[in-house]
């Protein structure tokens, strides 16, 4: 009768102490529920502000270029850039809101653990004073043999509950190192927002900066934007005159050291989405990669040969707003970065930032608006290197990229070079012999 009661409290002790770890910080949990969930609605709601400016800067970019419409087009990118800076602070928070759920889970899972162990042990001392007589002699020693029968089932269920326990101790310990590797995970995922974060308030101040030199070059006359351009294109034209004049007298690359071309060795320089936002403006640009200009002499350079040995433009230009992503094309180590902006009156890479790929294959990104890498720093494929811009000879936002062969590639001054006296003599920037420059398209994805 005694050893009855004794699993019988037992018993009760497991379950007990399992219901209570089960239940603890129920009211908590569901607070930061409701936190995660309204934050998560607040970004889906910026996201859509985010679209709407987007809207309006397809609509600018489609208009004239005017002096009102540019100085417009800055306004609107910079809202869109605050929208986005919002979205990301939302997103910091709701990381933070989501460690601070899991820091919860884990506690109380922790609390269960101990729980758990603490039932296990108290059953098994039970368990061992209790069983001190074998069931041979509490038979004998019993006048009621309903009693000890009862009491050997009461002990065969005492074991399946803590057969049971056990089982749940494993998978409890299991839970608890995958909620810790989320909270590594997710605290790496606060480390690229807080980056993201950086960049994005950099290509803010990037569009003021960009606003209050134009109104000051122009003092917002149109004629004297009109007058701009032109000297822009002017001084452009120059600087590419020297650079072309560079680029013949360099020694040209062995072509066995320039890579096989094929579709998909490189990545498109931008998101998913915003490749797909280029998809639907396909019936305005003629292309649905939103190039603004191709490669070489011609407006369509798709056929070209991977190696470009005429004058003509040494790139793609690729029509985004300010301040969008720049993402790297493939895995690398940042060769070098610059701006040419630096040097008054050079109107040509701006900000740039190049790549050298394993392969063989260097990219350029320039027109920059912010450089979110530094020389040496390895890079994976799609990580954000930059945000895009107006820098340098721009007369619109977008990015210039450019595929070259590494073996061919030079960091110089034009200066340093046969004593050039542009604009741009004393701006350092990647210059390359002529069929060192190769058709970006020819290894992009179709």
């Amino acid at each position: 009768m005694k050893k009855r009661v004794v699993l019988s409290n037992v018993l009760f002790a497991v379950l007990f102490l399992t219901s209570c770890s089960l239940v603890a910080r129920a009211d908590t949990a569901a607070d930061l529920q409701n936190q995660i969930n309204a934050q998560n609605q607040q970004i889906s709601s910026i996201q859509q502000e985010i679209n709407q400016y987007q809207k309006q800067v397809d609509s600018l970019n489609a208009q004239k270029q005017t002096l009102q419409t540019s100085l417009k087009s800055i306004d609107v990118n910079r809202k869109k850039t605050e929208a986005q800076i919002q979205q990301l602070e939302d997103q910091i928070a709701a990381a933070n809101l989501e460690l601070q759920q899991l820091g919860s889970q884990i506690q109380t899972k922790q609390q269960q653990i101990a729980s758990d162990k603490q039932a296990l042990a108290s059953s098994l001392r039970s368990i061992h004073n209790a069983d001190q007589h074998s069931i041979l002699d509490q038979i004998l020693a019993s006048n009621n043999f309903v009693d000890v029968w009862t009491a050997v089932d009461q002990q065969l269920q005492l074991n399946e509950a803590l057969q049971s326990h056990v089982q749940q101790l494993a998978s409890a310990t299991t839970e608890l190192a995958q909620q810790q590797a989320q909270v590594g995970s997710t605290k790496n995922q606060l480390s690229s927002f807080d980056q993201n974060l950086v960049t994005q308030k950099g290509a803010l101040d990037a569009n003021a900066a960009a606003k209050q030199q134009l109104i000051s070059q122009t003092a917002s006359q149109q004629t004297a934007y009109q007058k701009l351009i032109a000297t822009k294109k002017a001084e452009e034209k120059a600087f590419e005159d020297q650079l072309n004049s560079l680029q013949s007298q360099l020694k040209n690359i062995n072509p066995s050291q320039v890579p096989k071309s094929g579709s998909g060795i490189l990545a498109w320089p931008f998101s998913d989405a915003e490749m797909k936002h280029c998809v639907g403006l396909q019936s305005a640009l003629g292309n649905p990669y939103c190039i603004t200009q191709y490669f070489g002499n011609t407006a369509f350079a798709t056929a070209n040969a991977a190696i470009y040995s005429g004058m003509g433009h040494d790139g793609v230009d690729i029509g985004v707003p300010s301040g969008t992503p720049v993402q790297a094309a493939l895995s690398g180590t940042v060769a070098g970065t610059g701006n040419t902006d630096l040097v008054p009156g050079c109107y040509s890479f701006g900000k740039w930032v190049m790549i050298a790929h394993a392969n063989g294959l260097s990219t350029m990104y320039a027109h920059l608006s912010v450089i979110g890498v530094s020389q040496g720093q390895q890079v994976s494929t799609g990580d954000v290197i930059g945000y895009s811009g107006m820098t340098g000879y721009a007369t619109g936002p977008h990015l210039h990229f450019g595929v070259y062969a590494t073996a061919g590639v030079q960091f110089l001054t034009l200066k340093a070079f046969r004593g050039s006296t542009t604009g741009c003599a004393n701006a350092t920037m990647p210059v390359a012999p002529k069929n060192a420059y190769l058709n970006p398209l020819s290894y992009l994805p179709d």
